[in-house]
């Protein structure tokens, strides 16, 4: 078996434009699809697969190590998120490839099942992007929690710490209590509820003093409280604080994992399988992390071929916690790619389709081309002018 061709297939779901990836072998109707979203980013993406597809024409879909050791050694340059996304992508397509040759889900090639269902947690607005990030608005952040809570979820994560600096304002800090404490009253004690900080805290002093307003919320976690390399910062607060940190969805290389993990203060590692380098990169940085004592919960506000993949792994890893999803991202969601994902009571169940079982209507996915997406980081900027952290 030889891989022919590798495509690209993008997706305009108006807040990002998926990166659908194909991967075609000498097989009769044998190929497989991956997903290589990057915000942002999409020609770019785009085009690195293109320039990768050289490597891997000719070989066996199957030898997915060394098809990874071909793209990641022989770049010679040091890929980044641009070119580690292209990775991921081509790599999630081989294990659909791997998992339809031998009629089996990828979760059953990765190690087998380990969970009976998969917890997952979305955004307000269950993936709007208005609703995600533009929801400081007391009443209209209630409103949309309950929204998530009325669609069957038990998690959900918010983003209601502000564009900011060096220093957390007074003002902005009993803002942000309020709008906990309200929050926790409106959905009461059995939703979990994640904050997302976004890297906006300039200082590990800022981000802590957050951390401290958010408190009384009980959050199972605050996520990127300070700048993601910004590893001395994260262990600094997790000194300070009993609220689990977590961090990671932008790292995009084993190495960078290995050494957030060395400094401590991580209580959740969020590896993004789209952009670390795939499912085999995904696993052995769960690996670390459990060796560790730490938690995995992948990020995924993707595509429904991310969300796919995301399932296989969070069925075969011991050390997953609960996993990201944007299934209400766009209401034709699921006529691009029907998949397996199916929610119960707030869980994925276990797929036993073949491969990562997917079909993806590629007549579907061509009434929806390519757009730019709205660059919402343009409103990251203070009153005074300084541009900030989005």
């Amino acid at each position: 078996m030889k891989i022919t061709a590798i495509k690209t297939r993008v997706v305009n779901a108006e807040m990002r434009n998926w990166v659908f990836v194909k991967v075609e072998t000498d097989q009769p109707g044998l190929f497989g699809w991956g997903e290589a979203t990057l915000e942002w980013k999409t020609r770019a993406v785009a085009g690195a697969i293109e320039d990768l597809a050289p490597l891997l024409i000719g070989r066996d879909p199957r030898d997915i190590e060394q098809a990874l050791r071909a793209m990641l050694r022989q770049s010679f340059w040091r890929l980044g998120a641009i070119g580690m996304s292209a990775i991921s992508g081509i790599e999630l397509a081989l294990w659909d490839i791997a998992g339809k040759a031998r009629g089996e889900p990828v979760w059953r090639l990765l190690g087998g099942k380990v969970r009976d269902r998969v917890g997952v947690y979305t955004h307000l607005g269950m993936g709007d992007m208005k609703a995600v990030y533009e929801s400081a608005d007391g009443g209209t952040l209630i409103e949309r929690a309950e929204e998530v809570v009325a669609k069957g979820y038990r998690a959900m994560k918010v983003l209601i710490v502000p564009y900011t600096h060096y220093h957390a304002p007074q003002a902005e800090l009993a803002r942000v209590t309020r709008q906990a404490e309200a929050l926790r009253a409106a959905v009461g004690d059995d939703i979990e509820i994640m904050v997302d900080f976004h890297g906006r805290p300039a200082s590990a002093s800022a981000a802590l003093a957050y951390v401290e307003a958010l408190a009384p919320m009980r959050p199972m976690f605050v996520e990127e409280p300070v700048r993601p390399d910004d590893f001395a910062g994260l262990a600094w607060i997790a000194n300070r604080t009993s609220t689990p940190l977590a961090t990671g969805e932008r790292l995009v290389e084993r190495s960078e994992f290995a050494a957030l993990l060395a400094a401590g203060g991580v209580a959740i590692v969020q590896p993004d399988i789209c952009h670390c380098g795939g499912l085999l990169e995904a696993k052995r940085i769960a690996a670390m992390a459990e060796t560790a004592g730490v938690g995995v919960a992948p990020h995924n506000p993707l595509g429904p071929i991310a969300g796919a993949a995301a399932l296989h792994f969070a069925v075969s890893t011991p050390n997953h916690v609960i996993q990201e999803e944007m299934t209400g991202a766009v209401p034709w969601y699921f006529d691009v790619v029907q998949g397996p994902i199916e929610r119960v009571d707030g869980y994925w169940q276990v797929p036993d389709a073949p491969g990562l079982g997917i079909e993806v209507d590629e007549a579907e996915c061509a009434r929806h081309p390519f757009q730019q997406e709205v660059i919402h980081t343009q409103n990251a900027v203070l009153a005074d002018g300084t541009i900030v952290d989005w």
